[in-house]
């Protein structure tokens, strides 16, 4: 059900609908405006009131970017552990999405925004909100700069090296920026025929290692829990000419029924801690439970004689959040012996950005491919 707020505005009573998909409606509402300087809004927004801002665009955008600055610690402390390092960042992320989140805008019918110097956010606002979205509402400006953003990405698509395609992720969609995954599976499909194959690809998002193995001939059935994803991926495959040889259906885990597969594939999220929002599920497992399900069901979703392809980054256990081994372990307590490893070195941004608190270790980082046998 969709929350109704209430909150007044040059002496009327006003309402609408909150919009948000990532965070809850903060408890009460106020009115912020091109006077209000950063340290009063953020004040005012560690306490939970929610700012419904009136005036112009631009110095809304201004007044978010100083709270933030105003967040941020001056010093990024360094001789701590690793885990300890990792917990304050989560932390820290935690709060600044919290608080920023508490700056909002009023969204009319048809997706417009009533600031002056509100640029067209039409098309990103429907993409990411749907065209049913109950308006008029309330969105985070973070929000809503996340949603222009992910419209360009959208719009032009991320180049895939390893299949020489663009694929286009949709809003609350990982993109496939991290490459060395998808270069893994695309050396492993060449060297370990899946032609002819049935396959199924788990936690699918874009779809792009499904097609990976579609190209490589195999018939897959792509999976995901996020109707977001599943959206997505049956897009990118109409997109490739690839909707005959991949079937993308919203599931936890396997398809429904008992239906087994010559090879599972599945890039998990890698990092047992918690999400801050519905897109940091790709990355972030609490306790670690989806990987300790998906490999315990493996046995039972696999032909005799089939294999499992998990790509997953040592960054947890370089942080001290899991043991070495752990993998190994959970394939092993499933009657799986690992046939083969391949590894590849991380070559996306942060993995070489000596300002981040944990370039020690993310400099150290390792993806690998480990390939299970029943």
């Amino acid at each position: 059900m969709t929350a109704t707020l209430r909150w007044r505005a040059d002496g009327e009573e006003r309402q609408g609908s909150w919009l948000s998909p990532l965070s809850a409606p903060p408890p009460r509402l106020g009115v912020a405006d091109d006077r209000t300087t950063a340290s009063v809004a953020l004040a005012r927004a560690r306490r939970g009131e929610g700012l419904v801002y009136r005036g112009d665009f631009r110095n809304a955008r201004q007044l978010l970017a100083a709270m933030g600055r105003r967040l941020r610690p001056r010093h990024s402390p360094r001789d701590r552990d690793p885990a300890t390092l990792f917990r304050a960042e989560r932390e820290r992320t935690r709060t600044e999405h919290d608080v920023l989140s508490r700056l909002l805008v009023p969204v009319e019918q048809g997706f417009k925004v009533p600031l002056r110097t509100a640029p067209d956010v039409t098309e990103p606002l429907a993409e990411a909100l749907r065209a049913d979205a109950a308006l008029p509402g309330l969105l985070p400006l973070r929000d809503l700069l996340g949603m222009v953003g992910a419209h360009e990405w959208r719009r032009k698509g991320v180049e895939v090296p390893a299949l020489g395609i663009r694929v286009h992720p949709h809003y609350g969609v990982y993109a496939p920026i991290r490459g060395e995954y998808v270069d893994l599976v695309a050396s492993a499909a060449a060297s370990w025929p899946v032609s002819g194959k049935r396959a199924a690809d788990v936690g699918t998002g874009t779809g792009v290692l499904a097609f990976v193995l579609a190209r490589a001939g195999a018939h897959v059935v792509a999976t995901d829990a996020e109707p977001r994803a599943v959206a997505c991926a049956r897009e990118n495959a109409e997109r490739l000419g690839l909707s005959d040889r991949v079937e993308i259906v919203e599931a936890d885990l396997f398809p429904p029924g008992e239906e087994r597969f010559q090879v599972v594939i599945s890039n998990p999220p890698w990092v047992p801690a918690e999400a801050t929002t519905p897109l940091e599920r790709a990355v972030y497992d609490p306790r670690g439970a989806f990987l300790a399900r998906l490999v315990a069901a493996l046995p039972e979703r696999l032909v005799p004689g089939g294999e499992a392809w998990v790509v997953i980054s040592d960054l947890a256990e370089l942080l001290g959040l899991r043991a070495p081994g752990h993998l190994e372990k959970l394939a092993s307590d499933a009657g799986l012996r690992v046939g083969d490893v391949r590894q590849a070195r991380p070559s996306h941004p942060r993995a070489r950005d000596r300002d981040d608190p944990l370039h020690a270790v993310r400099s150290r980082e390792v993806t690998r491919l480990f390939r299970l046998l029943l």
